[in-house]
Order: C-alpha cells, then structure tokens, then sequence
C-alpha cells in the first residue's frame, strides 16, 4: 500500500480549534500517514518513575496530529476513516495520575507501569498485534490491538476546546475496537473537515477506568473519504472488521447496581479490584491498572428503575500464561 501522504510528530496542536491552519491538503480516499508520540507528548520514557507523573505538563498532554484539509468536504458531510496500520513502539506506560480516573478519590498517589511490547508478527489479520506482561510470575499477559485513542474533525464552533473529551466530532473518544481494519465516520461542521490524530495505545479497556491505557507513541495510516449521503451521522460511529476463527471470549464479571448510574460503574471497578487482589495476590494499584488495560465496562441493565446495573468483566484468557 502506498502512502501518498505524512504528518510528522512536530505537526501537532493541543486543542480542537477551526482556525488552525491545515498542515497539508488530501484528496477524498487518499491515505495519510502519521507519527504520534504517546499521550504524555514525551513527558514519560521508558526510564520514567512515578515521580515523573507528578511533575507533568498538563498543558502539553494529549496533541493530536494534524490537521489534515480533505478536499471538498463541507459542513453536513461526513468523514470516513479507514484504519489502515498501526504500529507502536517497543514500549508503553500506563500510569495513576493524581486526580484522575474512575476512582481517583482512592488513589490518590502516582503510581508508573513500564510495558515491553512484543510483536508476533503474525500475517493473519485476526491474530493479536503481540502482547504485554503484565506479571510474569502471576501468568498474566495482555494482548495487544493497538489503536488511536485521539481522532476528531475541528467542532463548528469558534474557539479552542481541550483534547482531554470527547466530543460529537470526535477527540478523545478512546474506543478501543477502532484497530486496524475498522472504519469511523465522523460527523463534519468545517470545510476541509480538518482531521486530527494521536494518543497511541497498545491495549486497553472498555472504559480506560484509572485514566490511561497501555500508552505508547505510534504510527498509523489511515484512508480519508469524504461521504455525502450519510446525513444521519451527528455524532462519532464506527464499524468493526470481521474476525474469523476466533473464539468467544470467557468472563469473570463483578458488577455494580445503583440508581446512579457512575456510582454503580465505580462499585463494578471495586468490586473486581478486590478480586484480583484476593485471587491473584495483585496489590490494590495493580489491579486498578489491570482494569484499566483489560477489563471491559458494560451497561447490563437499564430499564428496570430506579436501579442500573454495570459490569467489569475482565477476561479469563489473561491469566494463567507460562513464561
């Protein structure tokens, strides 16, 4: 595949904003190559210490790459992105930021994980990109389908907005399912559309519920066409690639019933970090962090008022490895 075009790491802004200037210009269905550092814009290293989470640059956190001007696209179309490739470094970090997360009022100190990635370089495409371990003497090792936390089109609206959320032209709507071969469409306010990206992953979970993922910086490709007849596209969808000869995945699943609905998902989390930490030695942080890389957040139940119920449903496939 030939890549007809490149966003180089220095060709990143840090909020979403209309009147940014466009780094290049693209024909519809032309791809576009970038290179991202990771979301700590290279704050963290793999020689990094919990002490270095305390002294970030919140400013600098979160660049997005770009923007990207897509030719002829125009306010009321909408944004097709191919994901193409995605390659990540040799290593990721996945960190407990004070005042961050889910569960922030309970872990309140830094605390730094170091990940090596190995690849498998398998050439089926429903293979794992590699995997991570995440405790070689405990048997638990993730695998890895990384993907771009960060993709967004500028908002219609004048003024500079964080890349910290998600918005309904996209950001930092970090969906792990948009891997390599899944598509996203996003809703486009300005001409050009002006399509950003970053924020690397290596892996992570449904909800990224201690506030970071397997971070790691990257290179992904991806395809950009402009849509015309998909006016019903108001906020970001996507759709995923069939995956052939993979199993159904088992569970262990803890929940949470509430009739607030973010205290039911906080009880799922608690609940599943005090199993792993009675089940599988893991120390309290860790097993935060481990629901955050791997487990996944689910809305169970939501018509039965007043109460929801949410689940952390981690799964079994991690545990249990041999070195």
């Amino acid at each position: 595949m030939a890549t007809i075009h490149s966003v180089h790491r220095s060709q990143c802004h840090l909020a979403w904003d209309n009147s940014i200037p466009p780094v290049i210009h693209v024909s519809s269905g032309e791809t576009v190559t970038f290179e991202c550092l990771d979301a700590s814009n290279g704050q963290v290293t793999p020689e990094s210490s919990a002490s270095t989470l305390t002294s970030l640059e919140l400013s600098s956190l979160d660049q997005v790459n770009g923007p990207v001007f897509v030719d002829f696209a125009s306010p009321g179309d909408t944004l097709q992105i191919d994901v193409l490739e995605v390659d990540t470094a040799e290593w990721g970090w996945t960190g407990i930021i004070p005042g961050f997360g889910l569960l922030a009022d309970e872990f309140p100190e830094a605390a730094l994980k170091i990940w090596k990635i190995e690849r498998t370089h398998s050439k089926n495409p429903d293979d794992v990109y590699g995997h991570a371990w995440f405790d070689k003497e405990e048997g638990i090792k993730i695998p890895l389908r990384p993907f771009a936390g960060e993709m967004g089109v500028a908002p219609g609206e004048k003024g500079s907005f964080s890349t910290i959320p998600p918005y309904r032209t996209g950001g930092n709507i970090d969906t792990k399912h948009l891997y390599k071969g899944a598509t996203l469409f996003l809703p486009v306010e300005v001409p050009g559309a002006l399509f950003s990206i970053g924020d690397g992953h290596a892996a992570q979970g449904d909800g990224e519920v201690c506030g970071t993922a397997i971070e790691t910086p990257m290179k992904v490709t991806v395809r950009l066409s402009v849509i015309k007849n998909k006016s019903y596209v108001k906020a970001p969808h996507f759709e995923t690639p069939p995956r052939k000869n993979v199993s159904d995945e088992g569970y262990y699943c803890t929940t949470g019933v509430s009739p607030d609905i973010r205290e039911a998902t906080r009880d799922a989390v608690r609940h599943m970090i005090a199993l792993l930490t009675e089940e599988y030695g893991l120390d309290r942080v860790e097993a935060y962090m481990l629901c955050s890389v791997a487990g996944d957040l689910r809305m169970h139940e939501v018509v039965d008022m007043p109460n929801y119920v949410i689940g952390m449903m981690m799964p079994k496939s991690i545990f249990n490895h041999e070195e």
